[in-house]
């Protein structure tokens, strides 16, 4: 492709609001402190630094000459060529990057040399040593590669096309997956789109295939999992299987992204293995006003992508797509089990597994599981049922800000409980919120008791407590009932109690410590197994708030400095066999 092919520019409210942060110069003082943390290199025009999907090679520093990032871009879906936009020209100073580069993940844009000269490429490790240690350097590199990612998403354009149907379940999964994780995507819609019959017809599709992804390079993926999705996008990072890691975190929400941060940063191997998208349930949560610090409120995506970020920072390896199968702990160090078929090993764990929102023992509830019944309530749920009358099931605060977050695309909002009202389970600024929104109803002592539809929702029967019952023509339901412990995975490995959370410290009875192996008590987070510990809301007696977590996922990590200390000795370890 030529030179002049990239002359589309992108332009973007953030991109233009923000460029300066964006895209900051280095002084020369600052170029200078760099040089210790990379090599120079000649450049000739023309010449690709780093290509899209590859593995980055760390950043590059623009000394002389001119490079272009380039975003690529499907223009005509009838054509199998791909074109690129211009993001930017980084000239002397500028300096390469985004947040994938310093996860070590595949990259999203083309480093295309366009006048030569020279740059100064620094390593991935050179890189994290200057966000880690140099204060300055690591705020201006920290806040571009963010703004850059935002910028990114913004402007619309990818060369992933998702190819769907609002009507079915798995692609609503599919595009929940790239949004939590930050992959922008081109949405085209069967029933909406008309481009989408031509892409059906280029790639010899038939409707009934869908949802469909179109990954990079053409790839056609017939309604993949989540996994086949991550590793065709090169989602994660390589890893090294062979690997013993000092902390493996399991979950990506606010308690392990909390464990990972403090655990990395005080120098510890950590790696988090995360079945979805960082955040947990708190990342589906459109606006947070009560948690400590953000007076004017966070959306859960936000504080999740906040956190990720700093994780990554500070070097903690995180993969996503990865669930946690099973946790052997027979022998040490232990291994984790995952659906990629790739074991973790680690000397301690953290179970930060979380927990999931309980399902309406109402017949063919599974079949309208994202194709009208939604256990979140986010901007791409909020589009799917613009100007519709809709139902929040739930009397927490997840409901309630479900509920506010909906009135400002729905119709009317039906919050239903079977409670006889929301003071003993709603914070009252919630309960204000709700009075005062006219388009918002709440119907106390009632619960769903029937789902009609074929293909998608189309009715809801509801009864109340004295019997009777009322149907509507609904398409949406929303459901959020408290939680359920996400704990099958362990297998009897530590000890439960009868709901199935993980009981931690004093909670522990002589009987369940029969495969205690140290003469001390267990820490006030450490389970039934010496080394594996449980925060969060995966935890038996655990305050489920989103505060709560962070703190337990925070001071988890002193309890696992003190355990690997006695576990350098195995022989603190006598009746777990020492893996080889």
């Amino acid at each position: 492709m030529s030179v002049a092919a990239a002359e589309r520019i992108i332009v973007s409210e953030l991109v233009e609001k923000r460029r300066a942060q964006m895209f900051p110069k280095l002084t020369r003082a600052q170029v200078a402190r760099l040089e210790r943390h990379g090599e120079p290199r000649a450049t000739t025009a023309g010449e690709v630094l780093l290509d899209i999907g590859a593995e980055p090679r760390g950043i590059f520093v623009v000394v002389d000459g001119s490079v272009e990032i380039l975003l690529p871009f499907a223009s005509d879906v009838r054509s199998k060529a791909c074109e690129f936009a211009l993001l930017t020209l980084l000239a002397p100073g500028d300096f390469s990057g985004e947040v994938s580069t310093l996860r070590g993940a595949a990259g999203l844009v083309r480093l295309r040399v366009r006048d030569p000269g020279s740059v100064l490429q620094m390593s991935l490790e050179g890189l994290r040593r200057v966000v880690q240690n140099d204060s300055e350097l690591s705020e201006l590199f920290m806040r571009a590669f963010i703004l850059r990612r935002m910028g990114i998403l913004e402007s619309g354009l990818s060369d992933v096309i998702v190819l769907g149907s609002s009507n079915a379940g798995d692609t609503l999964r599919i595009r929940e997956f790239l949004t939590r994780n930050g992959r922008p995507y081109v949405n085209l819609d069967i029933d909406r789109d008309a481009d989408a019959h031509a892409l059906l017809e280029r790639f010899q599709l038939a409707p009934e295939e869908i949802p469909v992804v179109i990954c990079r390079g053409g790839e056609v993926l017939k309604n993949p999992d989540n996994r086949g999705l991550a590793e065709c996008l090169g989602i994660n990072a390589p890893r090294d299987d062979d690997a013993v890691h000092d902390l493996v975190v399991i979950g990506a929400g606010p308690a392990g992204l909390a464990a990972a941060v403090y655990a990395a940063s005080e120098g510890l191997d950590t790696c988090v293995v995360e079945a979805f998208g960082p955040g947990g349930q708190a990342g589906t949560s459109s606006k947070i006003e009560n948690y400590l610090g953000f007076p004017t409120g966070i959306s859960g995506a936000a504080l999740a992508g906040r956190a990720f970020s700093q994780a990554q920072k500070f070097g903690a390896q995180i993969n996503v797509a990865w669930e946690a199968v099973r946790l052997q702990c027979d022998a040490w160090p232990y291994s984790i089990e995952t659906s990629s078929g790739r074991p973790v090993r680690a000397r301690t764990v953290l179970i930060a597994s979380g927990a999931q929102y309980r399902a309406l023992d109402v017949v063919d509830l599974p079949r309208f599981l994202g194709s009208g019944v939604y256990y979140a309530a986010t901007h791409l749920e909020a589009k799917l049922c613009d100007g519709e009358d809709v139902i929040v099931v739930g009397g927490g605060n997840s409901a309630g800000q479900a509920a506010v977050f909906l009135s400002g695309y729905c119709g009317h909002v039906h919050i239903l409980v079977r409670a006889p009202g929301l003071a003993e389970s709603m914070s009252s600024y919630l309960i204000g919120r709700i009075e005062s929104t006219p388009n918002i109803s709440l119907h106390v002592r009632t619960q769903i008791t029937a789902l009609e539809g074929v293909g998608h929702l189309e009715r809801v029967t509801w009864t109340t407590g004295d019997g009777s019952r009322e149907s509507r023509d609904l398409r949406h339901v929303f459901l959020m009932l408290g939680a359920l412990p996400n704990t099958r995975w362990l297998d009897g490995c530590v000890a439960l109690d009868v709901p199935g959370f993980v009981k931690t410290g004093p909670d522990l009875g002589a009987d369940e410590l029969a495969r205690w192996t140290l003469s001390r008590s267990p820490y006030l987070l450490e389970t039934s197994i010496p080394g594996v510990f449980a925060a969060g809301d995966a935890r038996a007696g655990s305050v489920k708030r989103i505060a709560a977590a962070v703190g337990e996922g925070s001071a988890v990590v002193q309890f696992v400095h003190r355990a690997l200390h006695e576990f350098a000795d195995v022989q603190r370890l006598p009746a777990i066999t020492v893996a080889s």
